[in-house]
């Protein structure tokens, strides 16, 4: 398998991981689906975007 497989993977199965966590969230039904379709248009940075400012970022 390829480097770029390998990355490909591994961003598929965090972005997942963090679409279910938004579904899951206590945020309003408006900003799940925003940052729903955030992560879904942006894999990379919207994953990013999300780990620093979506719901729960200020628990970590």
């Amino acid at each position: 398998m390829e480097v770029g497989g390998l990355f490909g993977l591994i961003v598929l199965f965090l972005d997942v991981y963090a679409i279910l966590r938004i579904a899951q969230s206590s945020a309003g039904t408006g900003a799940k689906a925003v940052w729903i379709v955030v992560v879904l248009v942006l894999p990379v940075i919207g994953l990013i975007a999300w780990y620093l400012f979506g719901p729960g970022a200020r628990d970590r």
